[in-house]
């Protein structure tokens, strides 16, 4: 008998409570909305089937399950994650200002590498709006990561968004040639300002201004406003001497 996909994907949903994980959750996976809050208790994870780069990508979904109230969110929670999406609510300024502990968390917990996308939710309550899309567009910059306004009550971006992830951890899986792509495209679609590399034998550091795809397997860095990190795609070895630069 077929194999009914070609890859399972695990993906956590952070953020503060209420901010609406469980409904992008529901509406990804079920395409539906349920507009009274419920606060989540006991739920585990949604399956979705979807089509990437001509594979079959099973996307399992994990909510929190209501425990970021009780901040027990847990080292074993975040195990075999390969991709995060961080959430917050764009009518709630301080579900947008604890990211920052959310990333903290993600840095403390998962695997190094794991892929992130910042969700920016309920973008169809505009009249309410505290969070300004630009100041998450510096954030996700800041971070190295994608960021989509979303609406789980319309399903705006919804698809769009958990397809980027999961496109971006297929990417990041699929050996040499893809980790060259997908450092140009991720660099080009302006996720990272710089990017330098060190050839091989050499301590230089090299300038890039406009993406590449030579010498992406080279240790190299991707480089924000703010910080550079050794490029996780790269393997162990490598990452480690672009740390060292």
């Amino acid at each position: 008998m077929a194999k009914a996909y070609d890859h399972l994907f695990k993906l956590l949903l952070i953020g503060d409570s209420g901010v609406g994980k469980t409904c992008l959750i529901i509406r990804f996976a079920e395409d539906n909305f349920n507009n009274t809050y419920i606060s989540t208790i006991g739920i585990d994870f949604k399956i979705r089937t979807v089509d990437i780069e001509g594979k079959k990508i099973k996307l399992q979904v994990w909510d929190t399950a209501g425990q970021e109230r009780f901040k027990t969110i847990t080292t074993a929670y975040y195990r075999g994650a390969m991709g995060i999406i961080l959430v917050y609510d764009i009518t709630d300024e301080k579900s947008f200002e604890n990211i920052q502990n959310w990333m903290k968390s993600i840095k403390e917990n998962a695997s190094a590498g794991v892929e992130r996308l910042l969700l920016g939710n309920k973008c169809d309550m505009e009249a309410k709006r505290k969070v300004q899309k630009e100041q998450a567009d510096k954030l996700a910059r800041e971070h190295g990561i994608r960021f989509f306004e979303t609406s789980a009550k319309s399903s705006m971006n919804v698809d769009e968004a958990f397809s980027s992830l999961a496109r971006d951890i297929l990417l990041k899986s699929g050996g040499r040639r893809s980790v060259s792509w997908f450092c140009w495209t991720r660099y080009n679609s302006g996720v990272c300002v710089l990017v330098l590399i060190r050839t091989e034998g050499s301590n230089a550091k090299i300038s890039h201004e406009g993406g590449f795809t030579s010498n992406s397997l080279y240790p190299h860095t991707l480089t924000s406003h703010s910080h550079h990190d050794p490029c996780a795609l790269l393997p162990l070895g490598k990452r480690q001497q672009a740390s060292q630069y």
